[in-house]
């Protein structure tokens, strides 16, 4: 069985920056993305990134959008809503969890983010998914 330990012997052969934030909670640093977590939950490893504030109008319109990308750009994971934010979340069973699928979750979230946030983007009030946008380096 996979156990923290694991996630954490990832995270450092991947080369990500991360901060642990409690036991089983990880919060990663990435360019373009501050509030990447991973968490366990039981018998699963949790990948969320809250990627923008939910806007008070036209929201049909962005709900739309949002299960279109789910079926044409998310591979595994998918966007949601939680609370007052849209957030993507990928879901993973820790038991058979290996680097390969780590890493390629972590990969399809980034590209996903940096991909998505010129659609999205016009959503965004006052720049609240600038949080999410890729930073130029």
């Amino acid at each position: 069985m996979k156990t923290a330990e694991d996630i954490e012997s990832y995270l450092l052969r991947i080369g990500v920056a991360y901060e642990q934030i409690k036991p089983g909670i990880w919060l990663l640093k990435l360019d373009g993305t501050d509030n990447f977590v991973i968490s366990i939950a039981g018998p699963v490893v949790v990948f969320r990134v809250k990627v923008m504030d939910l806007p008070r109008a036209d929201r049909e319109e962005l709900f739309r959008t949002l299960l279109s990308l789910n079926t044409s750009e998310m591979v595994h994971g998918a966007f949601g809503l939680e609370g007052d934010a849209v957030v993507i979340v990928h879901a993973l069973e820790l038991e058979n969890l290996d680097l390969n699928e780590f890493q390629a979750v972590i990969d399809d979230v980034s590209m996903a983010i940096s991909k998505q946030y010129p659609v999205l983007a016009r959503w965004s009030a006052r720049g609240t998914a600038a949080a999410a946008a890729p930073t130029q380096t």
